[in-house]
């Protein structure tokens, strides 16, 4: 990993402050290149300390003065910093767009330098759009360009890490002599260094390229040089590197004296001090010394709690992904707690980091460490729900159910990670795609199954404590599919059952929704727009809700940006329904809904519904109707449940797959009829009208009723 901050936060905060002063000197004195390379140090002291909006927000600006000037190689820099700042913050469309430009620039001018620092950037950036091919072909330019040895190595050592994480051993191993001869070239700077433990880490993902001693030797010489600089923390992430050597080839004990070496160097440095919490945690845990490990685990989940807005800085770099290097101290420790002896005390702590996982998944789906948590306990929110907490690990799915009053059960099935998920994608499709009767068996045997690893264990439980909802807080896979679709041999879940989904509890807002003043702004299209198929039924959808209640629609022509935006502040809408295409995915820039006039992404979302001048409360809900999660995406629904945090709706409707619309324009009139009624709440509503589908002829294939999920606010 990349230094992600050469100086230290007090340090940053001082050197922004004192660019800011040179900013305002420069506006006095009326020299706007001084002031426009001031401005650029600003963003760069920003995206150090993790403030990508801020960065995004000045560049922009730097942007719009810089559009009416003469390509200079300000202006190409300028541009290159934007796209380096627009790919952290994971807009890698955006960011392929503002680097091309830059690089146009830089090479009408001739700079070499500039030409090759925009490559190293392209590179990064289409990396992250998973083309390796391409990224390859942009660090090898860069180093061809370059004249400075400092972008030469990074050019390589980008390669390398990428070659080696496509396990393309022999060209990794072709491109050593020239990486080392570059290196040598370094003079001992803090740049060299860095390097040196780069070219480490990279080594230790690939064994075969080199040997255990010659990383070793790599990573004492560079602790050695950042001691003679006085860089504690070039030197405890060199510690901390050799520790992850030593742990790699079972030295116990080296391991751990280098490793808590690290963290006593590394006390200012929390995005390393977590890294080295975890390792040792590993270690001790590989040691059988169970109660230690889960100090060490809980202090580094601590750490990333307590950095959450530096997260995005770290997840997002080329080098240190979430699904790598963050995800897994949680999974890690939950399956530490969740050991078959765990008592209330393991449990409570488990639930705790299960609802942190989701946060920082969340946070890491958005780029941003936008939410605001409040804690609740089931018995505030709804004395008929009972909460399931769930986790996959790599060998059980793991379930803590809270009733309320009650002590916290936990239970186990034993499978690996891969047959669960298998079993989980087969469920899906057979409820995704209405197939033949033969399928109905397999269907509901699959169904079953599921039902099972969830509910059957707790059934009895249910019944005794007169539950009525089940709210489910569900991991990777388990949300791609329909809790309501789950059979127990004799009825539906959704025959039983109000269900919901919550991406955390911290995140519900507890307020029922006030029935008085129902009043729906709906929006949609049922004519073919940018190569999505036309929605006939639309229309009828939209009416029959009108018929329930008070409604204004906008459809086709009329359902644009800013007539959506025009009405949300012209009216305090409790309840917003959009009948449009749109597709969840697990990456924030992929997750959108269409409009007339293009695609509606999630940010954009929740500026129109936030940006109101009458909407002084949340939305009660949102409603989104003819939506689906992207195929082949596992982690699909995260967009789901970042649609409804993002959007600032107590609640959201919507469905996991493309629904006939039939179907769901008579779903969402019994909604609605139901919604309309005193004492009914959300779930209870959805529950009924999915139920009056199920009973319509033609309709009880789950794939017509239960594609649609509430997430957020039952009540």
């Amino acid at each position: 990993m990349p230094p992600l901050q050469v100086l230290r936060k007090p340090e940053l905060e001082q050197a922004l402050v004192t660019w800011q002063q040179a900013s305002d000197r420069y506006q006095q004195i009326n020299d706007p290149t001084g002031y426009t390379r001031s401005q650029i140090n600003q963003v760069q002291a920003l995206r150090a300390m993790g403030f990508y909006a801020r960065a995004t927000k000045t560049l922009e600006q730097i942007q719009t003065t810089l559009e009416k000037k003469p390509d200079s190689l300000l202006k190409a820099k300028a541009l290159q910093s934007l796209g380096d700042v627009l790919q952290k913050v994971g807009q890698l469309n955006q960011s392929q767009e503002t680097l091309e430009e830059s690089l146009a620039i830089a090479e009408k001018l001739l700079n070499s330098e500039a030409v090759a620092a925009t490559l190293l950037s392209l590179g990064n950036t289409t990396r992250l759009q998973q083309k390796p091919e391409q990224a390859l072909e942009y660090y090898q330019l860069a180093f061809e360009e370059a004249t400075s040895p400092g972008i030469k190595i990074q050019a390589q050592l980008n390669q390398l890490n990428l070659l080696v994480n496509q396990a393309k051993w022999s060209e990794a191993k072709a491109l050593l002599p020239q990486i080392q001869s570059q290196l040598n070239q370094l003079p001992p700077n803090q740049q060299a260094i860095y390097a040196r433990i780069n070219l480490a880490r990279s080594l230790m993902k690939g064994e075969t390229i080199t040997n255990e001693q010659n990383v070793a030797q790599l990573l004492a010489r560079a602790i050695q040089e950042a001691q003679n600089l006085g860089d504690k923390r070039a030197e405890a992430y060199g510690l901390g590197t050799l520790g992850n050597l030593y742990e790699q080839h079972q030295r116990w004990q080296e391991a751990i004296e280098l490793t808590e070496k690290a963290l006593l160097i590394a006390s200012n440095a929390p995005d390393l001090a977590y890294q080295w919490q975890w390792q040792l945690g590993r270690i001790l845990k590989e040691q059988g010394k169970r109660e230690e490990a889960i100090i060490a685990y809980t202090q580094s989940k601590n750490i990333l709690k307590s950095i959450r807005s530096d997260l995005v800085a770290i997840s997002s770099d080329v080098q240190f992904s979430f699904k790598e290097s963050v995800e897994p101290v949680y999974r890690e420790l939950a399956e530490l707690l969740l050991q078959p002896e765990a008592d209330q005390g393991n449990l409570e702590q488990a639930r705790e980091v299960i609802e942190a996982l989701q946060l920082a998944e969340l946070d890491n789906f958005f780029r941003d460490a936008c939410l605001d948590t409040t804690s609740h306990s089931i018995d505030d929110l709804d004395p008929t729900a009972a909460i399931f907490y769930t986790i996959i690990l790599d060998n059980s799915l793991e379930v803590i159910l809270a009733l309320p009053g009650q002590d916290l059960h936990h239970y186990t099935t034993n499978l690996s990670q891969e047959k669960i998920e298998d079993t989980l994608t087969q469920l899906r499709a057979s409820l995704a795609i209405k197939r033949e009767r033969r399928f109905n068996e397999k269907r509901l045997d699959l169904s079953q199954k599921v039902h099972n690893w969830l509910i059957s264990p707790i059934e009895a439980d249910l019944a005794t404590h007169n539950i009525e909802n089940l709210v489910f807080i569900l991991d990777g896979a388990l949300r791609n599919i329909s809790i309501a679709a789950l059979y127990d041999g004799d009825k539906y879940v959704v025959e039983k059952y109000g269900v919901a989904l919550a991406p955390s509890l911290e995140l519900i807002d507890p307020q029922p929704l006030v029935r008085e003043q129902i009043q729906v702004l709906s929006g949609g299209l049922t004519e073919a727009r940018h190569g999505f198929e036309a929605l006939p039924n639309v229309n009828q959808e939209l009416e029959r809700i009108q018929a329930q209640v008070p409604a204004d629609i906008l459809l086709n022509k009329s359902f644009t940006d800013i007539n959506f935006k025009t009405a949300v502040n012209d009216n305090a809408y409790p309840v917003v329904h959009l009948a449009t295409h749109g597709e969840f995915s697990s990456n924030a820039q992929d997750t959108f809904l269409l409009t007339w006039d293009g695609k509606l992404q999630i940010e954009e979302l929740n500026t129109l519904l936030r940006a109101d001048t009458k909407q002084t409360n949340p939305i009660e809900l949102l409603v989104l109707s003819a939506c689906k999660t992207a195929s082949g995406d596992n982690r699909a629904a995260l967009g789901l449940a970042g649609v409804a945090v993002r959007a600032g709706a107590r609640s959201t409707a919507a469905s996991l797959w493309y629904v006939s619309d039939e179907a769901t324009a008579f779903l969402m009139n019994h909604f609605y009829q139901e919604l309309a009624k005193p004492n009914v709440t959300k779930a209870e509503a959805l529950r009924r009208a999915q139920l009056a589908v199920l009973q319509k002829e033609g309709f009880a294939h789950p794939y017509y009723w239960s594609a649609f999920v509430l997430v957020g606010n039952w009540l």
